[in-house]
């Protein structure tokens, strides 16, 4: 309008402003019809938000009723089955690329999930838990027994697989022998933080289990209260055998069945010894696998706080 007033063409005003005659037209139309003022920048309010303040808050409420409740199949939760219901729930589409963005916000995050046989019994092993393990730990501390989880792995020979360096666009190949040459391990774990194990070439069967229980006698202490699971190779008739022998100097505690998550060496021990302790190692053979599993062994053995925190982990108070 200061143009327009000094008397300027607005093909003049169009060429000093760089833009077109037409624009330079509008915006005059624009300033005599509601004044000067119309004419300044002002920030777009954006388009409305298509869900509420209240109706986000509603979706965590509504996720955790689980997958399985809105018809899909499996536990799992994925950004397209969030935007279903999303649909669903308020007749909103979302793109799922969105509703990730969403979900961080409301402080869900993709996670790796726990797997669980469906064959568990969630009341029996909150029983366990929370009544028999008390029980465990003043029994052994009453009969004076060594109070030792029980629990077998393996080790292989194959490398793990683990995140390398290398030049973008042009992925590393490990080549690799493959095998099925193992060792087979027979740990134990005590709540004050010891560590026992026994390591074999070969698979484990009920005769190892009295070897081990015999090594425990030994060097754990001369009564033992033996916590492990239901496995074939711990109710041979070898083994039973051998702990009727003793006459009451090893008497044996089954865990609930499929609980794993019970013993502090299934998500504990051997996940530390594996994916810590022995991380991005490969062996040439049988035997130097075994030097560095005595050498993985020996290193948790001088951490008796960590060995404690596994059975934290596992919800087993010590």
């Amino acid at each position: 309008m200061y143009l327009k007033g000094r008397g300027w063409y607005q093909r003049d005003i169009a060429e000093a402003l760089d833009v077109s005659e037409v624009s330079v037209s509008r915006w005059l139309t624009e300033a005599v019809a509601r004044g000067p003022e119309s004419l300044r920048a002002r920030l777009s309010a954006g388009a409305s938000p298509r869900l509420s303040p209240e109706q986000k808050q509603l979706i965590p409420e509504l996720l955790w009723h689980g997958p399985e409740s809105y018809g899909f199949r499996g536990r799992v939760w994925t950004r397209a089955r969030v935007a279903k219901v999303i649909e669903w729930e308020f007749g909103v589409r979302y793109h799922k690329g969105h509703v990730g963005r969403l979900l961080e916000g409301l402080g869900w995050t993709p996670q790796q999930p726990i797997k669980r046989a469906i064959q568990r019994d969630e009341d029996a092993i909150r029983r366990w838990r929370e009544g028999a393990w008390p029980e465990l730990r003043r029994r052994a501390i009453r009969e004076r027994r060594a109070l030792v989880f029980e629990d077998e792995s393996g080790f292989y020979l194959l490398p793990g697989v683990v995140k390398t360096y290398a030049p973008e666009g042009l992925t590393p190949v490990l080549r690799e022998k493959q095998t099925r040459d193992h060792l087979s391990v027979m740990g134990g774990m005590t709540p004050e933080g010891r560590v026992y194990t026994l390591i074999r070439p070969e698979s484990l069967n009920g005769l190892h289990c009295v070897e081990f229980l015999l090594h425990l006698l030994r060097v754990a202490g001369e009564r033992l209260l033996v916590v492990w699971d239901g496995s074939p190779i711990h109710r041979r008739a070898a083994v039973l055998d051998f702990v009727s022998s003793t006459r009451g100097r090893v008497e044996l505690e089954a865990l609930p069945g499929y609980a794993p998550d019970l013993n502090p060496w299934d998500e504990g021990g051997w996940h530390h010894l594996k994916n810590v302790e022995m991380r991005n190692l490969v062996c040439r053979d049988l035997d130097e696998l075994h030097q560095e599993l005595d050498l993985a062994v020996g290193r948790l053995r001088q951490k008796a706080h960590l060995v404690q925190s596994f059975f934290a982990q596992a919800g087993l108070a010590t």
